[in-house]
């Protein structure tokens, strides 16, 4: 077996902003409460990778009682977004990951798959000089599932070809879905989820060829 592509997760993987997207939420729906806001943010936590249009729907639903049009979903998001995409360009890297990007790219075919919608995760790696390094960069509204499902059919690979790097719940489901080698980025934020996982976890993405060669090889 050879390993010919990267699937990576973005937020939490490559940029260690998944808890600007925490605050982001939290002030968001801090007009409603601090019991609230300390809700969104927790599910937010809990369930990474998720697109951020089906958890504004569901936050209005579930803890408001509210039933969002679709324009006023995309108004939301509008708000969410002008929180965030500045802060997660100049958010620092997960240590390492730059570094193996760069380096990976003359090895492997190179993807990023996100919960991100699609225009902002292009700009976002426009804006940090990262494109250039992957094949494609993929987001929302598309989820991660069904991304895997076409890359691997449009790029001609195997499942077992394939190593799925991600931080969220929905990066492992994606990955089991679809028959994927899977890489945990773990930090302080999804330890106790993956706790009972018998699966590959580094804390960074430092020497990631080498994980990849003694885990995947």
């Amino acid at each position: 077996m050879k390993i010919k592509a990267i699937f990576y997760d973005f937020d939490g993987v490559i940029k260690d902003s998944t808890n600007i997207k925490s605050k982001a939420f939290y002030d968001l729906y801090a007009p409603f409460g601090d019991e609230i806001a300390n809700k969104v943010a927790k599910y937010h936590l809990e369930n990474g990778g998720i697109s951020r249009f089906e958890k504004i729907k569901y936050f209005h639903q579930e803890f408001l009682k509210i039933n969002l049009s679709e324009q006023e979903i995309a108004e939301w998001a509008d708000k969410f977004s002008a929180l965030v995409l500045q802060n997660v360009i100049e958010s620092n890297y997960v240590f390492g990951a730059l570094e193996s990007i760069k380096t990976l790219a003359n090895q492997y075919q190179q993807f990023i798959i996100t919960g991100t919608p699609q225009n902002e995760i292009e700009f976002i790696c426009e804006k940090s000089n990262i494109s250039t390094y992957f094949v494609e960069i993929c987001g929302s509204p598309k989820n991660k599932i069904s991304w895997c499902n076409e890359l691997i059919k449009k790029h001609q690979l195997s499942s077992n070809e394939i190593v799925f790097i991600g931080d969220a719940t929905t990066d492992f489901e994606a990955a089991e879905a679809c028959k994927l080698h899977f890489i945990l980025r773990e930090h302080e934020e999804n330890e106790k989820l993956f706790s009972t996982k018998d699966i590959v976890k580094v804390k960074d993405l430092n020497n990631l060829a080498e994980v990849i060669k003694n885990n995947l090889s």
